[in-house]
C-alpha cells in the first residue's frame, strides 16, 4: 500500500465516538490513530485502553494505531494489545529498554513502531531496525492537537527515507502533526507513507469530503 491515512481520534467529537470512527472508515480511512497521553511524558491527558474496547464493541474492525506518549510504556503495551490494538508506537526516551519494549509489542501480536520527536535523531534505530515495522516522525512537538507543521522537518522525512534505503530496511514512514491538504504532496514526495491527520479532517466540511480531498492529492503522487 503506497499511502494510508489514519484519522486521529483526538480531534473527533468524543460524544459521538462510534459514529465518528465509522464515518472515517466508511470514507476510506485505512485505520484510526489513537493518541495516548499520560500528563507526564507530555502535559496533556487523554485515552486509556478502554477506547479500543469501546471501538471494537461498536463494530469497528479496521486497524487501530496506538501512539504512546507515556512513560513507562511496557504495561500499556500489553494492556492495549489485549483489547484490540493493531500497531503500537512509543518514544525511545520513554523506555528503559527499547529492544525489550519493541519485542513486547511484536510478541503481543501487534506491529511495532518508534516515535521520533522533531529534535530526536536516528541513533536509537541503529541496533533495533530488525524489530521495527514503522517509524512515526513527529512534525510537531507532541502533546496537543491543532499545531502547525514544522517546515524544516520535510528534510527529516527525506533523510529518514534515505537512511532506511541505505540499511535496506523495509520499514514504513508515518508522519504526524499539522498535516494540511496543501502540504500533503510535499510530505508524500519526501517519503511519508502513513499520514496521521487530525484537525484538517474534522472541520465543518465533514470527514468524508476532507478525506476524499486528501486521497485525491495522494493519488497524484503515485507514478503512472
Amino acid at each position: 500500500m503506497p499511502h494510508a491515512i489514519y484519522p486521529s481520534l483526538l480531534n473527533c467529537d468524543l460524544a459521538r465516538l462510534g459514529e465518528e470512527a465509522l464515518s472515517a472508515v466508511t470514507a476510506g480511512a485505512h485505520g484510526l490513530h489513537i493518541d495516548v497521553m499520560d500528563h507526564h511524558y507530555v502535559p496533556n491527558l487523554t485515552f486509556g485502553p478502554w477506547i479500543c474496547t469501546a471501538l471494537r464493541d461498536y463494530g469497528i474492525t479496521c486497524p487501530l494505531d496506538i501512539h504512546l506518549m507515556t512513560t513507562p510504556v511496557d504495561a500499556l503495551i500489553q494492556s492495549f494489545a489485549a483489547v484490540g490494538a493493531t500497531r503500537i508506537s512509543f518514544h525511545p526516551e520513554a523506555s528503559l529498554h527499547i529492544d525489550r519494549s519493541l519485542s513486547l509489542i511484536r510478541d503481543s501480536g501487534c506491529l511495532a513502531g518508534l516515535a521520533l520527536n522533531p529534535s530526536t535523531g536516528f541513533d536509537h534505530l541503529t541496533y533495533v531496525l530488525d524489530k521495527v515495522d514503522f517509524i512515526l516522525l513527529m512534525t510537531v512537538n507532541p502533546g496537543f492537537g491543532g499545531q502547525t507543521f514544522i517546515p524544516h522537518l520535510l528534510d527529516k522525512i527525506a533523510c529518514l527515507k534515505r537512511y532506511l534505503q541505505r540499511h535496506q530496511a523495509p520499514i514504513r514512514i508515518a508522519v504526524d502533526g499539522g498535516l494540511k491538504l496543501e502540504l500533503i504532496k510535499a510530505i508524500a514526495h519526501a517519503g511519508a507513507q502513513d499520514l496521521i491527520i487530525g484537525s484538517a479532517l474534522y472541520n465543518e466540511r465533514g470527514i468524508a469530503h476532507n478525506l476524499t480531498q486528501f486521497q485525491h492529492s495522494l493519488a497524484e503522487c503515485l507514478p503512472p
